[in-house]
């Protein structure tokens, strides 16, 4: 008579993770980050979702509860920037929960498809043209410099030049200068 060997129970990824699960997978998470300011900005994101994520009545994670989490952000007024940085921060917790274990894997590919918010708006600040870029950063020719030093600065950059027939651009831009010398041409 044959013996029936004892089945193995097959270990079924969880839905509901606890926050044990939660810190298991944040370390794996930092562990993979070699630079410091990646670390820091991904604790801060990982440890904001679990904040968020255990706040809430037994929720499993899913597609689901991240747009929900995405939606929370959007509703406090975040930047996309900010939103897209803490989504990828719980992309990535996903991944690495479901590399250990704790998630299945088709959870985890559901999460990582969740979108990211849209970039909306234009860019402040002062932009020069490209033809204003051109005259700006052209080298003083002999003409060029009979102007006037009014007509030779401009609120962007101004051009000099010196007795030894060599020029300089200057730029400022937020409290830096960056100057620029060469050869007066002819």
């Amino acid at each position: 008579m044959k013996s029936k060997s004892p089945k193995k129970k097959l270990a079924r990824p969880k839905r509901i993770l606890r926050l044990p699960d939660l810190d298991h997978a944040k370390v794996a998470v930092l562990n993979t980050l070699s630079s410091p300011d990646s670390q820091r900005s991904y604790r801060f994101a990982i440890d904001d979702f679990i904040a968020w994520y255990c706040s809430e009545p037994r929720l499993a994670l899913n597609k689901t509860v991240v747009l929900r989490y995405k939606l929370q952000l959007e509703t406090r007024h975040l930047a996309s920037s900010a939103i897209n940085l803490r989504l990828a921060a719980v992309r990535r917790l996903a991944y690495e929960a479901a590399d250990t274990g704790l998630l299945s894997p088709e959870l985890a590919a559901e999460i990582r498809r969740v979108k990211g918010a849209k970039k909306l708006g234009v860019r402040l600040g002062n932009w020069l043209s490209s033809g204003e870029a051109k005259r700006c950063w052209t080298p003083p020719t002999s003409k060029r410099f009979v102007a006037s030093a009014a007509e030779a600065s401009s609120r962007f950059a101004s051009a000099v030049a010196f007795a030894d027939r060599s020029w300089r651009i200057s730029r400022s831009s937020t409290c830096k200068e960056e100057k620029i010398t060469g050869p007066l041409s002819t």
